[in-house]
Order: structure tokens, then C-alpha cells, then sequence
């Protein structure tokens, strides 16, 4: 019995993700492979604290933006930001407590910056493309029209501040602003990080250019881990995944999983990120 050979010319499979997933790669290829590949998911460590606020800041400016119009006040914020505040990973219920304060005064305090009748396009709003390569989506928190453009809009409740170099150089915003573009047959070239715990608004203007070497980057990393992503399924489950130990190992989830990353930086407590909130 002949062995069916593989057609010439047959189009490759298209590597479907999000930009979580391509950072992921980039950053460690073995926490890549246990986040996504391996079946069932290693175990994860704790919640982290600043996950947990960062998501209930999050979750508040999105259900803030879902009120009516008439609702939208500093004051909603904080009742949204409060009844839906995720506890996990603080030390205990007097550190939830202040920082769950903190976060409030933050959401109230960044609304009131706002328009509550500048409606935007979306709210958490998931956006798609694809090329000959890739299929990518993912969700963006804020998307606004500014005149005849959409602008994506990313929250940050981290304590470092940023600089446009962190907006200019986003894998992951400047492909919300592609797939926006395409979705929404709209342009997108401006990107902004919207930092609450400094007020600072960090813009990039994006060309058409260097969105097309962040599409082409992105399409790089999809072939590298895909063709990892293949040798993991035919057996070599170590050789396409080495670690990538370096400071950042002490916050991984996976850390208990990492002989390398456990002697490559120090064990952290649930709330270590977490600055101090007065």
C-alpha cells in the first residue's frame, strides 16, 4: 500500500492567536509551551494582587462605559469598581480593602476626564485579521473616533510610568489598530496608553509602514512557533521550548514547573508588585 505523499503547493495551515500568545513566544518559549500546548495546563502558582486590581479597574471602566448616559458619573465608577473588585492575592482582607480604596479613587478620578457623551466605537471589543499567514485577534479595551480615524485606546494600572516607547513599540496595539482598520473599513494609526495611577496619556501616531513591520514581525514569530508547534505535536516536546531565565521568572505563573527560572530570580509574594497605595 502506497503511502500518501504530501500536494506541492498546498497552503500552510494558518497560525491562529492573539498578541498575548506572540509575546508569549517572544518572551519565554517554555512558558509559551505550558500555557498553550501542553495538555492538561501545568498547575499555576497564586493570584497575583496587581492582576487582580488591574482587572478590576478594567472591568469598571468597561461597565462604566455600558451605562446609560445619564449614569455616567465619577460616583458609578466608584460603586462599579467596588461591587465588582477581585480580592485574590492580597495578604489579606485589610490590604484588599485599602488597595480596593485606592483603585476607586483611581476610576473616579480618571471618568471625570472623560465625555460621557463621546460615545466610543467599543468597549472591549474584539477586532480580527488575517493574512497568508496569520489569523490574530484580539480584544481592545477602548476604541474612539477622532474626527475621520479610530483611535485604540489601551488602560494601564501598573506602577512604572511609560514613555512612547512603549506605545510605538506594542506588538499587541499596533495589531488592534490593523484589525480595527480592516473590521471597521475605518483608519487606525494613533495608539494610546491611558496610564490612571499618573494621569499621563501616552500617544503614538503609527504610518502605514511601521504598521507593516509589526504585521511582518507578528507573521515572523507565527512561522517560528508554529513550526515548534508542529514538533511538539509529533513528540519533541523540549527541544523547540528552551527557557529564558532573567528577573522576570520570579513573577511567572508557572515558576514551580522551572528548575531554570527558580535559580534565575527570587521567589515573590502574591502582592510584591503592589507600591504602596497612599
Amino acid at each position: 500500500m502506497l503511502e500518501q505523499l504530501p500536494l506541492e503547493g498546498m497552503p500552510r495551515r494558518l497560525y491562529s492567536c492573539t498578541p498575548s500568545r506572540l509575546n508569549s513566544w517572544l518572551d519565554c518559549r517554555r512558558r509559551y509551551r505550558f500555557s498553550y500546548l501542553d495538555r492538561p495546563q501545568p498547575q499555576k502558582g497564586p493570584a497575583w494582587a496587581h492582576n487582580s486590581m488591574g482587572a478590576s479597574v478594567h472591568n469598571a471602566l468597561a461597565a462604566w462605559w455600558r451605562e446609560p448616559y445619564n449614569r455616567r458619573t465619577s460616583a458609578m465608577a466608584s460603586i462599579l469598581l467596588t461591587n465588582g473588585w477581585i480580592s485574590e492575592g492580597f495578604r489579606d482582607a485589610e490590604q484588599s480593602t485599602r488597595w480596593r480604596d485606592h483603585a476607586r479613587g483611581l476610576v473616579s478620578g480618571y471618568v471625570e476626564t472623560l465625555d460621557p457623551a463621546d460615545e466610543p466605537v467599543g468597549v472591549e471589543r474584539t477586532v480580527a485579521t488575517r493574512t497568508k499567514t496569520i489569523a490574530v485577534s484580539g480584544r481592545i479595551d477602548r476604541l474612539d473616533r477622532r474626527g475621520d480615524e479610530l483611535v485604540v485606546v489601551d488602560y494601564k494600572t501598573g506602577r512604572r510610568p511609560l514613555t512612547q516607547d512603549d506605545a510605538r513599540g506594542s506588538l499587541a496595539l499596533a495589531i488592534y489598530a490593523i484589525a480595527a482598520s480592516r473590521v471597521l473599513r475605518t483608519p487606525c494609526h494613533t495608539v494610546e496608553l491611558h496610564h490612571l495611577p499618573t494621569g499621563e496619556v501616552v500617544e503614538w501616531e503609527h504610518t502605514d509602514e511601521s504598521l507593516g513591520r509589526h504585521l511582518s514581525r507578528a507573521e515572523e514569530v507565527a512561522l517560528e512557533a508554529g513550526e515548534a508547534d508542529e514538533r511538539y505535536r509529533a513528540g519533541d516536546t523540549e527541544a523547540p521550548f528552551p527557557p529564558s531565565p532573567g528577573p522576570l521568572c520570579s513573577w511567572c505563573d508557572f515558576r514551580r514547573h522551572c528548575p531554570e527560572g527558580r535559580t534565575a530570580a527570587p521567589d515573590k509574594l502574591p502582592w510584591d508588585a503592589l507600591s504602596d497605595p497612599s
